[in-house]
């Protein structure tokens, strides 16, 4: 699994990897309803600070949204299993 840096991707591109992350996974705002271009800007927004990542698996040909710590927690846990 890798990264894909944000600001590589053009804005069409990037925007439909959110929409189609928002749309597959679904988010919970608690009691109030948002917008589907409002949960853009809440992830675009998450984006830019670093708390989350874009990845792209090869081996499922997949590309996806994770927390920079479940990005983290990935990469210890497969040098993990190499080390042995």
């Amino acid at each position: 699994m890798i990264e894909i840096p944000y600001a590589r991707l053009g804005q069409d591109t990037l925007t439909a990897i959110i929409e189609e992350f928002i749309l597959r996974e679904g988010t919970d705002y608690g009691s109030s309803e948002f917008s589907l271009e409002a949960k853009i800007d809440h992830v675009s927004r998450q984006l830019k600070r670093g708390d989350i990542v874009i990845t792209f698996d090869s081996v499922t040909e997949n590309c996806t949204l994770l927390t920079a710590q479940q990005f983290k927690k990935y990469y210890r846990e497969a040098d993990n299993l190499s080390a042995t």
